[in-house]
């Protein structure tokens, strides 16, 4: 059996104990209703960019998802009231393959996504975002397997309870198989409005204006290179899972609490979001920290604090003792418990 080290961004994980690789809706609907018949446990692959596995592996079905496909729906009328695209997308797509491909298309809206590794079926279940967009400001339907119902189900994007990293498939863990995703773009040559202060410095623009697509495409690589965010097989700083660490929401006692220096963003629901990265760093762990417990064989990125890395060799058990450190002492120095971002299969922080 394959080792889910090779199909992790981390390279970390054992074996699975059995691995079907579905290329099809029908191949992949049938793989895990077959292991949910049998009462074999399940787990859903995409790119492997968002997980962390024990070293054991998983004691069940991985069930690979490589299906394919694109189909768009595009009013070219010139109308700008009415021009877009409404684009298709199979689950087992690459993610910045779509990005691409919108942006040579001109439909806007997800370039600012840019450089994230994984398949299109994860984006909605974590709502990924980055730059001042996420995918909830382009998804029009979500389209699962419902496990738990056992038929297809379609969910309008105001149904899936998109939040900040999270949504209704995420908070209902496992029950969902994504199967296509529907995008509604507008169409364009000029990106959506920039609202990400460090991409607009990168663009020369002014926060809230906007600029050509392909710019915002290049710039964002370019950060995210930078930052060891855009995968290179030579760079053990991209053997990471992303942001190991959401942004903590905080009450307004608990940000008071904090330095003045400390950034703070209010939210609508009146608690205020702080930065998982200034904390980190602020409470000792520097870029390319390393610790005598974990080894030195995973350490912070030497670009981004909160990138948690495997410099090669690494076990999962390292990592995680390297996460629980950096979560510990944030929290000893502050108050504030960071919580994981990537799934954990087969252990635990």
């Amino acid at each position: 059996m394959p080792d889910l080290r090779d199909h992790t961004t981390l390279r970390l994980g054992g074996p699975g104990r059995e691995w079907v690789r579905a290329t099809t809706e029908d191949e992949l609907v049938m793989a895990v209703s077959e292991a949910d018949a049998a009462g074999t446990p399940v787990l859903v692959l995409g790119g492997g960019s968002n997980l962390v596995v024990a070293d054991a592996g998983f004691d069940g079905r991985v069930v690979e998802v490589a299906t394919t496909g694109v189909s768009a729906d595009v009013d070219d009328s010139g109308d700008p009231s009415c021009s877009g695209a409404t684009v298709t997308v199979a689950a087992g797509e690459s993610w910045d393959g779509l990005v691409a491909q919108a942006v040579d298309r001109g439909w806007i809206g997800v370039e600012a996504l840019s450089g994230i590794p994984g398949s299109v079926g994860a984006t909605p279940i974590q709502n990924v975002g980055a730059y001042g967009q996420d995918v909830a400001q382009t998804v029009a339907r979500v389209r699962v397997w419902d496990r738990t119902l056992r038929g297809v189900r379609s969910f309008a994007a105001s149904e899936c309870q998109f939040g900040y990293r999270s949504s209704r498939f995420k908070a209902d863990p496992g029950r969902h198989v994504v199967l296509d995703v529907t995008f509604q773009f507008r169409q364009a040559s000029l990106a959506t409005p920039v609202q990400y202060a460090e991409l607009a410095r990168a663009l020369g623009v002014a926060e809230g204006q906007r600029a050509p697509a392909v710019d915002v495409r290049a710039a964002v690589l370019a950060l995210r290179r930078g930052k060891g965010m855009v995968l290179d097989a030579d760079d053990h700083d991209t053997w990471s899972a992303g942001s190991f660490f959401t942004n903590p929401f905080l009450t307004p006692e608990q940000a008071a609490a904090l330095p003045d220096d400390a950034p703070r963003w209010d939210q609508p629901d009146g608690s205020l979001k702080s930065s998982a990265a200034w904390l980190i760093e602020h409470a000792g762990f520097g870029k390319g920290f390393t610790s005598p417990t974990a080894g030195d064989r995973v350490a912070l990125s030497s670009k981004h604090t909160l990138a948690l890395t495997n410099r090669g060799g690494a076990t999962t058990d390292e990592l995680l003792t390297l996460a629980r450190e950096v979560r510990d002492g944030v929290r000893d120095r502050f108050g504030v418990t960071l919580v994981n971002e990537p799934v954990t299969v087969g252990c635990a922080l």
